[in-house]
């Protein structure tokens, strides 16, 4: 029979038990990669393109050409799983970011970065999504750290502890990077448009 993937707006999690994705992955099943790729390329490309990546399709594909190579260090579950995968991401795009003599332009629009959709319905959202354009431009003129929060979050729809896994950072200290971002975010605008934006509380 064969397998579907159950990826929806709402989900990007991988539609059959994840156990058996992996070992059938591991043992070179076509039908497990592809699951694999469609329930997680999305919020990878977008990652990386909020990131501000040269060629984020290119990177895309180094991206699981190394989770082709290492699937068999991986220990743990789905949630670890796709951790993992957005810190290969992560790793990948430093490497790239380092060969760059200049940062380029921003070219990605908020509905590219959030094309897989997301379930992350909070203050942030609201934010992000007061002026496309704008807020992208923004979000490149944060450090490059409070990037990686705000994208892993809003765009990988990781929560905060997968975050700091991702970062290698401490829960504390990427709660406090996160607040520093919106805060910004949320201080641009309201100088912007004379219209006060609340920031959201740690979650």
């Amino acid at each position: 029979m064969a397998v579907g993937v159950a990826l929806q707006r709402d989900s990007l999690r991988i539609g059959q038990p994840f156990d058996i994705v992996l070992a059938s992955a591991r043992a070179g099943g076509e039908w497990a990669w592809r699951q694999i790729y469609d329930a997680h390329s999305g919020a990878v490309l977008g990652y990386l393109r909020g990131r501000g990546a040269e060629d984020p399709e290119d990177l895309l594909g180094d991206v699981f050409l190394n989770v082709v190579r290492s699937i068999d260090s991986f220990t743990g579950g789905e949630e670890a799983f796709r951790g993992w995968i957005l810190t290969i991401a992560r790793r990948r795009l430093v490497d790239d970011q380092r060969k760059r003599s200049r940062r380029p332009q921003p070219s990605a629009t908020l509905e590219e970065l959030l094309e897989v959709g997301s379930t992350v319905d909070t203050e942030e959202q609201a934010i992000i999504r007061l002026d496309g354009e704008r807020t992208i431009e923004a979000i490149r003129e944060l450090t490059p750290n409070q990037q990686d929060v705000l994208l892993l979050r809003l765009v990988a729809d990781l929560p905060l502890q997968e975050v700091a896994g991702v970062m290698g950072k401490r829960l504390s200290g990427v709660k406090a990077l996160q607040r520093r971002a919106l805060a910004s975010l949320g201080r641009k605008f309201s100088a912007e448009s004379g219209i006060s934006v609340d920031v959201p509380h740690d979650s």
